[in-house]
């Protein structure tokens, strides 16, 4: 009987006699999703871009400002327009909104840029600053329990560098790396920031120079604790794993998961302390006695003199934590827990690689910051369909691609909407549920490349001297 149902499953369900497996799954899933999709509620992270929340945040940051060619939420559209754009060039910013204007029977705008640059010049920095912090906290205060890890928020925090056009400007407020020649190098931005590990969205980040007092990945953390809230699990690389940055957390309710710091690695034994298991064990470390220069007297005064961790060394890593019982969270959880913070690394490559900011294209700090802030918004928004489609599906939104996401709805913003809107936005969310990333745990690969760059000489000297040389001399 059991055989005989199993051979004729299709008739019970409607699907073909030999349907393969994945095209089987894919009608299920299509069928989850329509289900999902017939609920009123079904859009919640959608419509969170339309929510009256989410627009009296917009108007209350609006700035006062005349009825322009450019007012500022145009400005702002088109300002994310050029971050998910493969062309990020004003030029083809204002060459689309021109284009956009005469398929609309309004009357036709100039297609020189002088315009544009100065509405994004008086755009407000903390208005899109606020409005991709707002994003990413909506994203996660929707993100339902299964999302997180053993029912507790996760938190991933890293950094990475940006580099800017060589201008004097952006050479005083982000110097160049110590190692380069003088004309040689280019700006170099830091950034840190914190990303929510079961939705992907960004929480906050912080922004710096690569050179001076406070340009550490450890102090522009500091300046974002305040976005952790209690009950939180912070988890980071070897930069993180300090006597203070643990104690804070504590103080803020919040665990952490980092790996050892370097200088400690070798100080590390496993014979001291409460044994857990084999080479995992609880130990108490003491307060450094050199104050930092960072740190004022009294907040050193007021730092605990002690605090308990626990070390342990799994998957080649030696790990320290705030995650203290044993039988709560074994050794093995915690080796496969902290497999979880590459995930932040893919996500920051696609904000610098995918988006495309890796390299800024504003010639003054104050633009070059605000472009970060756009680049960060546009990352937010991607990350919100991708959790809407994910939500729809039954699936982590982890599974799912950024970069087919991003070029969905590049080509669902250019195509103009006709029709039942509500089937198409069904179908869109099917589409960006298609594609999943692939499983590959304990993935090595080599940081090389295979490719040969073109046979350039490398430019040993400043730009005006080089090209003095050759106006004299002519090319080698």
């Amino acid at each position: 009987m059991i055989r005989y149902k199993q051979q004729n499953q299709h008739l019970l369900t409607g699907e073909p006699a030999l349907m393969h497996p994945n095209r089987r799954a894919a009608l299920h899933q299509l069928k989850r999703i329509n289900h999902h999709a017939a609920n009123r509620d079904s859009y919640a992270y959608f419509n969170l871009l339309t929510s009256p929340e989410f627009l009296h945040k917009v108007e209350s940051l609006l700035p006062e400002h005349r009825e322009r060619l450019f007012p500022p939420t145009e400005t702002l559209s088109m300002f994310l327009a050029q971050a998910m754009s493969s062309d990020s060039s004003c030029q083809k910013a204002v060459n689309d909104c021109a284009i956009k204007r005469l398929l609309g029977g309004l009357s036709v705008c100039s297609t020189h840029t002088g315009s544009y640059c100065l509405a994004r010049q008086r755009l407000p920095l903390d208005m899109v600053k606020q409005l991709a912090c707002y994003a990413g906290t909506m994203i996660t205060a929707n993100s339902p329990e299964a999302w997180h890890w053993r029912g507790r928020p996760v938190r991933l925090v890293d950094g990475a560098t940006v580099s800017m056009p060589d201008t004097q400007d952006n050479q005083l407020a982000y110097p160049q790396p110590g190692s380069q020649r003088l004309g040689l190098g280019f700006p170099i931005c830091r950034m840190v920031g914190i990303i929510c590990l079961g939705s992907g969205a960004l929480l906050n980040a912080a922004t710096g120079p690569c050179k001076g007092k406070g340009s550490d990945e450890q102090s522009m953390l500091r300046a974002l604790l305040d976005t952790l809230n209690p009950g939180d699990i912070l988890m980071g690389d070897a930069y993180y794993a300090t006597y203070f940055l643990l104690c804070a957390l504590r103080e803020k309710e919040v665990d952490g998961v980092f790996e050892q710091h370097g200088s400690r690695k070798r100080s590390t034994d496993f014979r001291k302390g409460k044994q857990l298991a084999p080479r995992d064990h609880l130990i108490t470390l003491q307060k450094p006695k050199m104050r930092p220069d960072w740190m004022s007297q009294e907040a050193y005064d007021q730092a605990p003199d002690s605090l308990l961790v626990r070390e342990l060394h799994t998957g080649g890593k030696t790990l320290v934590t705030t995650l203290l019982n044993p039988k709560y969270v074994t050794k093995a959880d915690l080796k496969a827990f902290y497999r979880d913070r590459w995930n932040i690394e893919v996500d920051l490559r696609n904000i610098k690689t995918t988006l495309g900011m890796d390299l800024l294209s504003c010639r003054t700090p104050a633009m070059a910051e605000k472009e970060i802030w756009v680049y960060l918004l546009a990352y937010n928004l991607i990350r919100l369909l991708m959790a809407q489609a994910a939500s729809l599906a039954d699936i982590m939104p982890r599974q799912l691609s950024f970069k087919h996401t991003l070029q969905l709805w590049n080509a669902w913003r250019q195509t103009p909407i006709g029709g039942d809107g509500d089937s198409q936005l069904v179908t869109l969310f099917i589409l960006i549920a298609q594609q999943r990333v692939g499983n590959r745990p304990g993935r090595i690969e080599p940081r090389a490349v295979k490719r040969r760059p073109k046979q350039f000489p490398l430019l040993t000297k400043p730009r005006p001297i080089a090209q003095e040389e050759v106006r004299v001399n002519g090319h080698p």
